[in-house]
């Protein structure tokens, strides 16, 4: 009896997954924030992996938050960046703020989230980028294993941002999926400054979900134009904003 597609696949998909990690180890891209990189598996944000970030809320002040920490990580690797959209928003002056100039973007508009879910995969898939990032709206169990057996195929890092057409979208940012991590990302008051409007942006940095390690908070300043994310000089030494700054396990 002739094995069906879907089966071929799968096993396809299963052994490029076992192949490609022995092949690759467990490379990571360190934040350069000891408080952040020591919350994280092998000290870095992993390769070959899929990473969530959402806005702390549906605001377009946090939702470019989500943006430039992505941003960020991207402009720390070579090469062009493939950013796949399903509606306009996305502003490359904000994202060059963040270190990712616009010639090393590739934007690849979708139809609808369906068909976004598709050219993220393929992105990553490719082998010619190492970071691929996908405006999603809904992204479910099943897709998201796809998306991360295809990072680990070919050591890509594959980052969805959340983004939702209602607030009844919200919700589903909790449900579980095959991402490593999953952040999320709110703009924060300015500290203290000698120069007003002079230092950079603040957020609050939540790691929600790491894989086998304790979750986190960080109040941090915004991505510099290398994308490094940094703690404030007036919480460097460790006396951090109420709130923000420590650690839970994991249930």
């Amino acid at each position: 009896m002739p094995i069906s597609r879907p089966v071929l696949d799968d096993l396809r998909d299963r052994i490029s997954r076992i192949e490609g990690v022995a092949r690759r180890g467990k490379a990571t891209l360190p934040f350069g924030v000891p408080a952040i990189d020591t919350c994280l598996p092998n000290g870095g944000l992993a390769m070959g992996a899929l990473h969530e970030v959402a806005g702390g809320s549906t605001g377009a002040l946090n939702g470019a938050a989500a943006s430039q920490f992505a941003a960020g990580i991207a402009a720390r690797l070579t090469g062009k960046v493939v950013w796949c959209v399903s509606r306009k928003g996305v502003y490359p002056p904000a994202l060059e703020q963040a270190g990712l100039t616009p010639d090393r973007i590739i934007f690849v508009d979708a139809v609808d989230n369906d068909a976004l879910l598709a050219v993220f995969e393929e992105g990553l898939r490719h082998g010619g980028f190492k970071v691929v990032i996908g405006e999603v709206t809904r992204l479910a169990m099943m897709p998201s294993r796809r998306l991360q057996l295809a990072a680990e195929t070919t050591g890509a890092i594959g980052i969805a941002i959340r983004r939702w057409d209602k607030e009844a979208d919200v919700a589903d940012y909790g449900h579980p999926n095959a991402a490593v991590t999953r952040w999320r990302v709110t703009a924060a008051p300015p500290g203290p400054s000698v120069e007003p409007g002079l230092d950079r942006p603040r957020w609050y940095l939540e790691l929600l979900r790491c894989q086998g390690r304790q979750c986190a908070d960080f109040e941090v300043e915004a991505c510099n134009e290398q994308g490094l994310i940094s703690i404030p000089s007036d919480l460097a030494n460790g006396q951090a904003s109420e709130g923000f700054g420590r650690g839970w396990a994991v249930s």
